[in-house]
């Protein structure tokens, strides 16, 4: 087949400000006067119940409301009243902060609204703002608790007890400025030593502002009642495994592969990296975050993840007599040797420094973080600082972060056997949602796929020894999504390998003491032995990873939002796992695999018959943008199965208390047979002596699966538009439309962005040397 180079999409040169849609719903029906009383009974009982609550040793006392709305949110009205929106759920529940209990603003407008409808109007004052509030009240301390905590029993105040020491993280509602914040941490800090407690670490970032203390239970009690504090939970725990498999000589290996100075980097944030003889010389360097943990890799993990970041898939290079590495390595060591986080260190504290620290370094552009919280399951709320952190990294950065889904065993019924009976249904239990920080928006999150069945020699000896998979279907511990505000995620799938049922030992037995049923890697104490087989989806993300490097080693100038575009525009869902996912609807199929699989050759290459084109580029917030796309005469004619996929990566910033988590949203639409200036005028805003906008025809729009609905929900996004009869009538040029919606950051500037769009015919016609020369005209 043959192998072209990617063509530049071109931008036409007009720049508008899009168009905006509506407000949300009104209010319901109010009798002014009792309503306001109401609220202000609430208000005037929220500030009471705070101020009885609050400690003398903290000073500078500020306010923090819970507000029940039934309409929109109205963070501007709430910022003109002096209270800044801290947190919002999808029930429409908010949490308000003022930094003083003067609520004289807020009081005037529940007057003025009590006062009734004035003449010749037709609603009272401030009817959409004060009519739509349901409810003011405090925060229980009880609501305080974390997901870790709960899910060990501790659901109520008293049941972290005095007399009992605890090691917990307390994290404070983002209450602005980098000092404020400081001081509320010191002021905890202060309390919490004061009282034979002691601070182990604290984390104050861009909006995420945590301390990790140890300290007795009734310490805990107390500080569940500070009002500033937004959460107290137990440390994440992280998701990780070990296992030993597979003997083989050096002498036994193939040629090891040279690989150049200017490969691309790959940071694996693991348990470190032993010199490993297979890797020792790529390995560029290596950090202990904190630096007491030094590099070497005792618990067996990051190095085992480090051989698949470079090799891939070994087991498949070792059949074919290969052993060719793609990129080389670095490594932050951030687990110890029992495979725990350090006891005194803050998870998201740790990832930054990690991150930052080899980005700086060793300019390292791609990371692989093959843990997880598996006490932290995403129930479809809000994600975790963990993930926050990571998607504030990625953003500021410009690097490709690469997490796994988490790993679950299958806990269907009483009996083991329905792990193979029920399968796959138990995948999209409530309890195997992604783990923290899966749901991160701006990584790339990588759900599992089985290699086979897991059926060595000696398992297949014995009948009752049963497999769960075939090859390409979903990993049995693999975890699902969907992400936050239901958009996809997992956003691929690799291989991982899978599970057996052994009923000799009456357990799943995976590739740490089934070879077979597992992947393939670096074993770390390699004088024991070379290689060591493991399943998880731990060993899925470096799979992709080993992709992403490839990509980058082709675009080596690329943005780490173009090199996700080309990894979900290169994805499909294998046939296998389709069908085997099929009798569980079509949600299934997304919340399991997402996007698919890659294809690293269609990532990289285009060829006679798919041609990809790409931009890379920036929005104002707000703004639109058309490209242009040549559609060959072929294309249009000629019989069979054509394809348009546009894919579209962005980096909002982020909020991980907040309902509406990503700053900014970003969407496309595909547009035939129109002229650009018609589109122009139909997408642009609008001013009332412009006259309403232009019309534009639903033919013209190409149905794009999935829908805008649901794939805007995410920050990569992938569609296609699939043609089987003549088009065309509706000529050789299509355009793209790239808009940008302002949320909460709407001052942020200009959003930057990724878009890929492939052009394909089932059958072999040459479409590369149509679209080229037509790209050569345009440019």
């Amino acid at each position: 087949m043959a192998r072209y180079e990617h063509l530049q999409l071109l931008r036409l040169p007009e720049r508008f400000q899009r168009r905006k849609a509506g407000g949300g719903r009104p209010p319901p029906p109010r009798n002014p006067a009792a309503h306001s009383q109401r609220l202000d009974a609430e208000l005037n009982l929220a500030i009471e119940t705070q101020q009885r609550r609050r400690r003398p040793e903290f000073v500078d006392p500020s306010l923090i409301l819970k507000v029940q709305m039934s309409g929109a949110l109205l963070e501007e009205d709430w910022n003109r009243v002096g209270l800044t929106l801290l947190s919002s759920d999808d029930d429409r529940t908010l949490v308000l902060f003022a930094s003083t209990d003067d609520m004289a603003a807020f009081r005037e407008r529940l007057a003025a609204y009590g006062q009734g409808v004035p003449l010749g109007c037709v609603n009272p004052a401030y009817a959409a703002f004060i009519g739509g509030i349901e409810g003011i009240s405090a925060i229980a301390p009880r609501d305080r608790i974390g997901i870790r905590a709960r899910e060990d029993g501790f659901t109520e105040v008293a049941d972290f007890q005095a007399g009992t020491i605890y090691t917990v993280d307390a994290e404070l509602w983002d209450l602005g400025r980098r000092d404020l914040r400081t001081r509320k941490i010191e002021d905890i800090s202060a309390y919490v030593q004061g009282r034979n407690g002691e601070e182990l670490d604290r984390y104050i970032g861009p909006s995420i502002s945590l301390v990790r203390i140890r300290c007795d239970g009734a310490i805990i009690q107390t500080l569940l009642g500070i009002d500033e504090i937004a959460e107290i939970d137990f440390p994440p725990e992280p998701d990780v495994s070990t296992g030993e498999a597979v003997d083989f000589e050096m002498a036994d290996l193939p040629p090891l592969g040279e690989v150049g100075e200017d490969a691309p980097l790959i940071g694996v944030i693991d348990s470190g990296v032993n010199l490993h003889p297979l890797i020792e010389d790529i390995i560029v360097g290596a950090i202990g975050v904190p630096e007491a943990l030094g590099t070497a890799d005792d618990f067996g993990h990051g190095t085992f993840v480090s051989g698949i970041s470079t090799f891939g898939d070994l087991r498949a290079q070792l059949d074919n007599g290969t052993l060719d590495r793609a990129a080389r390595l670095c490594s932050a060591k951030v687990l110890d040797h029992t495979g725990n986080f350090p006891d005194r260190r803050l998870t998201p504290a740790l990832m930054r420094d990690a991150i930052t620290q080899l980005s700086q370094e060793f300019d390292c552009r791609i990371f692989v973080i093959a843990l997880g919280d598996r006490k932290k399951v995403f129930d479809g709320g809000k994600v975790g600082p963990w993930a926050a952190t990571l998607d504030e990294l990625a953003r500021d950065l410009d690097v490709l972060i690469i997490v796994a889904a988490g790993n679950r065993n299958p806990r269907v019924g009483n009996r083991i056997e329905q792990a193979v009976t029920e399968y796959p249904g138990y995948l999209l239990e409530p309890t195997n949602r992604l783990c923290e920080p899966a749901g991160a928006i701006n990584v790339i999150t990588v759900g599992s796929l089985a290699q086979g069945d897991g059926m060595g020699p000696l398992a297949a000896g014995s009948v009752g020894v049963r497999p769960i998979t075939n090859a390409l279907e979903p990993s049995p511990f693999s975890r699902a999504g969907p992400g936050i505000r239901e958009g996809i995620k997992p956003d691929l799938v690799d291989v991982g390998g899978t599970l057996v049922y052994d009923p000799i030992v009456a357990r799943l037995r995976g590739g740490e003491d089934l070879p077979e049923a597992g992947v393939l890697s670096l074993h770390n104490v390699f004088v024991d032995r070379l290689f060591a087989g493991r399943s998880g989806t731990s060993y899925s993300a470096p799979l992709v990873a080993f992709k992403a490097s490839q990509i980058l080693a082709r675009f080596p100038n690329a943005s780490a939002n173009l090199i996700r575009a080309l990894l979900a525009g290169s994805a499909s869902i294998p046939a296998e796992a389709r069908a085997r996912l099929q009798p569980l609807g079509a949600d299934a199929e997304r919340a399991i695999c997402g996007h698919g699989l890659v294809d690293i050759e269609r990532a990289v290459f285009s060829d006679d018959a798919r041609v990809a084109l790409y931009a890379e580029d920036e929005l104002e917030v707000d703004h639109f943008a058309v490209y242009q796309i040549p559609i060959p005469e072929a294309f249009q004619t000629e019989r069979g199965r054509r394809t348009i996929r546009v894919s579209l990566a962005y980096d909002p910033p982020v909020r991980h208390s907040r309902r509406d988590y990503a700053g900014n949203t970003m969407g496309f639409r595909l547009i035939r047979g129109c002229e650009p200036d018609l589109i122009f005028e139909h997408f642009r805003r609008r001013v009332a002596e412009d006259g309403p906008f232009p019309a534009l025809e639903n033919r013209f729009n190409c149905s794009l699966e999935p829908r805008p609905t649901l794939r805007e929900k995410s920050s990569l996004q992938t569609a296609t538009a699939s043609f089987s009869r003549d088009v065309s009538h509706y000529g050789d040029t299509y355009h793209l439309v790239v808009r940008c919606a302002g949320g909460w950051a709407a001052d942020v500037g200009r959003q930057a962005f990724a878009v890929v769009v492939e052009i394909a015919h089932e059958a072999e016609i040459q479409l590369y040397e149509q679209l080229r020369q037509r790209v050569r005209i345009q440019t």
